[in-house]
């Protein structure tokens, strides 16, 4: 089915329509995107909708994604408000044994769903150094992007190093941390929960995606880098001294 453009509260998004031009609802909702070639899929009230004139524009434009939960009021409240709330990092734990604690946020990326896909890990040391790593999955899902990123992030701390990971992915958190039995990716579950089980000292946290919050934004952009690109590499920075730029290049 094809797509056009509509507003949605002022914004411009991408809203899918049948042949005749008129939206495709489900329950009185939408499937929208923000931007071409994203697999991230939002659902509006059709309500809210106003068609833009113009052509209709390709399906193969917008790859098979998955839907992105919305916000609850809280969240947005607080997003809005720019405080952590539900959407920011949950707070690092505190006490002796979680000094020197490195902070991590994974995240994956597919272009279709499945097709290309990457993972991004964003390392933060108590030193003030950081590393970014991006990696480059051939074909394969979102989940297994999320999972894998939570796995590189695992490899790249040594295991008595204590190790808190934030992830915007329920799935993730779910199949690790919930209990979820999953139906697929069940020999990378595995190997993510063994990597898990050898430290003595970690935590996997849920973040809320797309709402600010830079070490995710920073994760989410080296999957996307990943699979622009079709490779993987790793960036390292030292602690800036005083005069030196802080950000990696």
């Amino acid at each position: 089915m094809p797509w056009a453009q509509a507003l949605l509260r002022e914004q411009t998004v991408y809203a899918r329509v049948g042949a005749d031009g008129a939206f495709v609802t489900d329950d009185g909702r939408v499937e929208i995107r923000y931007k071409k070639n994203d697999p991230r899929a939002y659902k509006a009230l059709a309500k809210n909708l106003t068609l833009k004139p113009g052509q209709l524009l390709a399906d193969d434009a917008f790859p098979a994604g998955e839907f992105v939960a919305p916000k609850s009021p809280e969240e947005a409240k607080a997003a809005k408000a720019g405080k952590p709330g539900k959407t920011g990092p949950q707070a690092t734990p505190t006490g002796s044994e979680w000094a020197g604690a490195v902070v991590a946020y994974a995240d994956g990326a597919c272009s279709g769903n499945p097709g290309p896909a990457g993972s991004g890990v964003y390392l933060l040391r108590p030193d003030g150094s950081r590393r970014e790593e991006f990696v480059y999955l051939g074909v394969g899902t979102n989940n297994i992007a999320e999972l894998t990123a939570i796995l590189k992030a695992c490899d790249a701390v040594d295991d008595d190093i204590p190790l808190v990971i934030h992830t915007d992915s329920q799935y993730s958190i779910g199949v690790l941390v919930k209990g979820w039995k999953a139906k697929a990716n069940q020999e990378l579950i595995v190997s993510v929960k063994a990597a898990i089980a050898r430290r003595d000292h970690f935590k996997l946290l849920y973040v809320a995606g797309h709402a600010g919050i830079s070490g995710n934004e920073r994760a989410d952009q080296l999957a996307r880098e990943a699979v622009s690109t079709r490779k993987s590499g790793a960036r390292e920075s030292k602690p800036a001294s005083a005069g030196e730029p802080t950000e990696l290049p």
